[in-house]
């Protein structure tokens, strides 16, 4: 009866662990629909950003005066900082380790070439595990910001500081790495350089039966200065890019968690079932030994 016990025990512990998971599965599928649409409304106008942004590099970039922001420093950008965006919580899947082991691989590359890496956590999942191994190198972090996201908070906490330290020579060039969304169960890591803005990509060779036709190239007449507009756009662009950065993650985050509390659900369900079965074949056989027990004492009662 001992075995009973622990069957029925183990049975109803599981039963409230699928009740948890159910829930918690229902909360992020209700979350994973408003961060969806945030993450999917802020993409074009980022992109925007980003495209004039590189017109503008590409047309004042070699100028002397160039804002460090806009074309670096001309230096050999030996010191690089990463940005790395992860959860706060677990219970996500693969979500917060795919991220950790792509840094883990890119700070060994990069120390192995002579550069001098420093990190900026967004997340605490992300400096709990980093931290074990690169304590020393973590430069900041930027914890709970899931719970008040929004572009304020991203310009004013996370953008700032990394200006700041970008104008007191602690990095030379910064990227951003992060999941993006692409579905509930699918989700893109990214490397994005934030700081300076990247160069443009190379054109693509012009289609098939347009042979000769030049690629088309976007221009932009700029009212006031472009040195007026870059001071204000620089700043503001180096936000807009962590601010996507923060919102695709939240929306992968959430899609994972759905993915992650689905699958424990129904390992919740596939369980039951064994140990229920097992349950009633154990309680059978209990039955039977006493049956069998009686028996046998009647019998040598007859006898």
């Amino acid at each position: 009866m001992a075995n009973l016990k622990v069957l029925r025990n183990r049975i109803r512990s599981v039963k409230s662990t699928r009740q948890i998971t159910k829930a918690m599965k229902m909360v992020a599928a209700a979350k994973l629909r408003r961060s969806q649409e945030r993450a999917l409304a802020t993409r074009p106008y980022s992109e925007r950003m980003q495209r004039i942004l590189r017109a503008v590099a590409t047309a004042v970039g070699d100028q002397e005066n160039a804002p460090p922001l806009l074309a670096g420093r001309g230096e050999s950008g030996r010191r690089v900082e990463l940005v790395v965006f992860t959860s706060d919580r677990g219970l996500c899947g693969s979500f917060n380790s795919s991220v950790v082991r792509a840094v883990r691989s890119r700070v060994a590359r990069l120390q192995q070439e002579g550069f001098q890496v420093s990190i900026t956590c967004v997340g605490r999942k992300g400096h709990d595990v980093l931290k074990r191994q690169f304590g020393a190198q973590i430069r900041k972090v930027h914890a709970g910001l899931g719970r008040r996201l929004s572009f304020q908070v991203a310009e004013q906490e996370v953008a700032a500081d990394l200006i700041r330290a970008f104008d007191n020579r602690e990095f030379d060039i910064c990227f951003a790495v992060f999941n993006t969304f692409k579905s509930a169960m699918a989700q893109e890591l990214t490397w994005r350089q934030v700081i300076p803005v990247p160069p443009p990509a190379p054109e693509k060779p012009a289609a098939a039966g347009k042979k000769g036709q030049q690629p088309e190239v976007e221009s932009f007449f700029y009212e006031p200065s472009e040195e007026e507009l870059l001071d204000v756009l620089l700043p503001r662009n180096v936000a807009v890019q962590i601010f996507q950065a923060l919102v695709e993650s939240d929306a992968s985050e959430h899609g994972a968690r759905m993915t992650a509390m689905d699958n424990a659900v129904r390992n919740a369900g596939d369980m039951i079932r064994r140990l229920t079965i097992q349950f009633n074949r154990t309680r059978q056989a209990a039955i039977t030994t006493e049956l069998m027990e009686i028996i046998g004492g009647a019998e040598s009662l007859k006898g």
